[in-house]
């Protein structure tokens, strides 16, 4: 077996290397990663790791945390609006900036603008849109707002007007609040769950509703960008549900170039047993099978294709993706297991030319970085936090030839090295032969005690103690060993300057 020796925290700066101590299981395997000779270097938005807060947790709408059930899409508890202004949230939210922010979610579609409308009805009042942007401003975040689009009626479909949205517009101009991106509608082409059957749009009357939605926002904001249609995927069946819902491909092809920056679309890799609908549930085993992180691959593509026939000046983003479905699966989303889809997620998402990953959620839910009451990071967060200090703009491919060990590979930060990333999904230590692509300068490993850890490790130091001081120039560096241990993540600097 092997050990690590334990390490004085927080005596010791980055720039020093701790000895580390290696006894190697019997038989360790060695695994090859190289350059891949046939696929090109991708390039990725700067802020390409994103996160939301669902417009229900900054509003006050209905959420999952103790829901087991689901109505009409949402959780069944109504909880507070999100307090913007603690200090401790700022803290968690400085440790990724900068990044895009979305305010979205299944609510987006029934939430009033500035003023309640009715008693009940979800709402985000002038003082919270502007704790909001003052959020924004102190972050440098981007905004990529999900306006609503509200009609509920198939005959009212293609004459969509949204004098409630050109208000907020308008306010916002007035007031110098930065709009960057913008879509219409929450997962349009999951309506008839949501709203009814007879809610639910088609693709020529929404490509209608899009070209009428995107002159009105750059009438107020000529630089924002418009996305959509931000469809629901699911695993295994894609975008399915209804015959009649399948409206990704058509809507493309109809709505006007002029009308759509960013092509978007939501997907989880699983879904929690709150779904009704569940097509790969949760469990121990799906979220350690790369398999089940295949399906990510192959929508993408099909998504890429279409982009490329109806809309080539377009950008993909991967708009919304969580774990699983309805909030996140209690003592699975919400625990290490849960980091290796997500770590691989952003791999695949960058290698294959999409722009941007935006996480579900920052906030709330078991699928959340961080928890919505008391704010304690959980593992997801420390992969999220590794991932923004250590990955650069530049995905370049590498082969492995072991379908336990994941491997992606950017260029780093400060732009004179590379960053390898290495899941390993599997009970065994295994030995890395990544001399192909440099020297290994530096080494990162994130470990947890179990796969339902809460807390995990960055080269032995516990993420408590980490949270304290939250500072990644801090962190001792490993000396370089060519081993993996058993379910980690891990990221080699390699300390070179070529790209490929």
């Amino acid at each position: 077996m092997y050990r690590y020796d334990k390490f004085s925290w927080p005596n010791a700066s980055r720039g020093q290397h701790r000895k580390r101590i290696v006894s190697v299981e019997k038989n360790c395997p060695t695994v090859d990663v190289t350059f891949h000779p046939a696929l090109p270097v991708m390039q990725v938005d700067p802020l390409y790791m994103s996160l939301s807060i669902d417009i229900s947790v900054l509003a006050g709408g209905y959420w999952w945390e103790g829901s087991q059930s689901v109505k009409r899409g949402l959780g069944v508890n109504r909880i507070p609006a999100l307090d913007l202004t603690q200090p401790r949230l700022d803290k968690y939210i400085a440790a990724l900036a900068p990044f895009y922010l979305r305010i979205g979610g299944s609510e987006a579609d029934k939430v009033s603008y500035l003023e309640q409308t009715c008693k009940d009805n979800l709402f985000i009042a002038e003082s919270q849109w502007h704790e909001l942007h003052n959020l924004l401003s102190r972050h440098k975040l981007k905004l990529f707002f999900t306006a609503k689009y509200g009609l509920f009626q198939r005959q009212q479909h293609g004459s969509w007007e949204g004098q409630e949205l050109e208000t907020l517009l308008q306010h916002s101009l007035q007031q110098s609040l930065q709009m960057e991106v913008i879509e219409l509608g929450n997962e349009l082409n999951a309506y008839w769950i949501f709203h009814g059957l007879s809610a639910q749009p088609g693709p020529k009357k929404l490509a209608r509703d899009y070209n009428t939605f995107a002159a009105m926002v750059r009438k107020y904001y000529p630089s924002a960008k418009i996305c959509g249609p931000g469809s629901a995927y699911w695993p295994k069946i894609g975008e399915a549900g209804a015959p009649f819902s399948n409206l990704t491909r058509s809507f493309l092809e109809q709505v006007d170039p002029s009308s759509i920056d960013i092509i978007d679309w939501h997907y989880y890799p699983y879904q929690s047993r709150r779904s009704p609908i569940r097509t790969r549930t949760a469990t121990q085993n799906a979220m350690l099978n790369p398999k089940s992180f295949g399906d990510f691959a192959k929508y993408t593509r099909t998504l890429l294709h279409w982009r490329d026939r109806y809309q080539p000046h377009a950008e993909l983003w991967t708009g919304e993706s969580g774990s699983a479905q309805c909030g996140g699966q209690p003592g699975l989303s919400d625990r290490w297991i849960s980091s290796f889809w997500w770590a691989d997620q952003l791999g695949q998402g960058a290698q294959l030319g999409q722009k941007v990953m935006i996480r579900q959620s920052l906030i709330g839910g078991e699928y959340g970085l961080l928890d919505r009451v008391s704010l304690t990071p959980r593992p997801d967060f420390w992969v999220s936090f590794m991932w923004a200090n250590l990955m650069g703009d530049h995905a370049i491919p590498v082969l492995v030839a072991d379908d336990k060990i994941r491997a992606y590979c950017h260029s780093s930060k400060d732009g004179q090295s590379k960053t390898l990333m290495l899941i390993n999904l599997s009970p065994h230590m295994k030995q890395i032969d990544s001399t192909a692509l440099g020297t290994v300068v530096d080494q990162y490993e994130i470990t947890a005690d179990s796969l339902d850890a809460e807390n995990v490790y960055i080269n032995a130091i516990a993420s408590e103690e980490l949270a304290d001081h939250l500072e990644f120039s801090s962190i001792p560096v490993d000396e370089v060993a060519p081993f993996i241990k058993p379910f980690s993540i891990n990221f080699w600097t390699i300390g070179n300057s070529r790209l490929s």
